[in-house]
């Protein structure tokens, strides 16, 4: 078989494999990252990793843990990577958010009450994921956001389903802690 056959083939057969799983990545990498473009960045990186060492991946396994692990391991590269250069910010470019103001009226004024409500909701428990440990926002985003099983999540995150279920069940109550007060104030529980 000639070379260009072989890559060909490489080629549609990692794209019949990881393709379908990119809206799973890009969902979790956009959680991990907190940024847009982060996460176009994340994912892209996992996918260039996963077709360099396709090789290495067992056909029959579970690809979608196989890719969350690499995009998991990327991550971590990159937040390696992050802390070892000094953050610079440029005044000019801080300045404008400083002298911007928005007053709360001209938002009331726009749009339907359950529009503001999404978006507020949405907004409180993101940030209640965002404040959740990393060790257990990544299980709880794996289980709750991507159901993943015990055992997929353990192969992702790298340790026993033991510590997984652990790990969600600490997440899930700081969580619950976390929004108790939100939701007795918004009306979902008495």
């Amino acid at each position: 078989m000639s070379e260009d056959k072989m890559v060909k083939r490489k080629q549609e057969t990692f794209a019949a494999v990881a393709l379908e799983h990119y809206a799973a990545l890009y969902s979790t990498s956009k959680q991990l990252t907190r940024n847009t473009c982060e996460a176009q960045d994340l994912v892209q990186e996992t996918y260039l990793r996963a077709y360099r060492f396709f090789h290495r991946f067992e056909p029959g396994t579970h690809a979608k843990a196989w890719l969350f692990t690499i995009l998991r391991n990327a991550h971590i590269s990159t937040i390696r990577k992050t802390l070892r250069q000094p953050v610079r910010v440029d005044f000019e470019q801080v300045e404008p958010w400083y002298a911007a103001t928005s007053p709360a009226s001209s938002w009331m004024r726009s749009g339907p009450i359950e529009e503001k409500l999404k978006n507020v909701i949405q907004d409180e428990v993101k940030q209640a994921l965002d404040e959740l440990p990393e060790k257990y926002r990544q299980v709880v985003l794996l289980a709750d956001l991507e159901d993943f099983s015990y055992r997929d999540i353990a192969t992702v995150v790298g340790c026993p389903a033991g510590t997984v279920m652990s790990r969600l069940f600490r997440g899930r109550k700081l969580l619950r802690r976390r929004l108790a007060v939100f939701a007795r104030e918004a009306g979902y529980c008495y």
